[in-house]
């Protein structure tokens, strides 16, 4: 008998979107790599690749991250 098991089944209320099928699940169904979530509702769940969208472009264009020098790299010891 195994000490732990893997939870195969999620619980009720609990939303993924699955990225590699491109759909929602309740409870999850496919690989923790595979999947946004949990999410709190099916709604909130269909819409993760916009929330991801979203958030990326608020990180991309943050003022306080100061990326100018990106690409350039300086000798060691510098």
């Amino acid at each position: 008998m195994a000490l732990f098991k893997k939870r195969t089944v999620g619980k009720p209320g609990e939303w993924y979107y699955c990225l590699e099928h491109k759909k929602v699940e309740e409870g999850p169904e496919c690989p923790a790599q595979n999947r946004f979530g949990p999410y709190t509702s099916r709604e909130a769940a269909q819409h993760a690749m916009d929330t991801a969208r979203d958030r990326n472009l608020e990180w991309d264009t943050d003022p306080k991250w100061h990326d100018e020098d990106k690409g350039k790299s300086s000798p060691p010891g510098d």
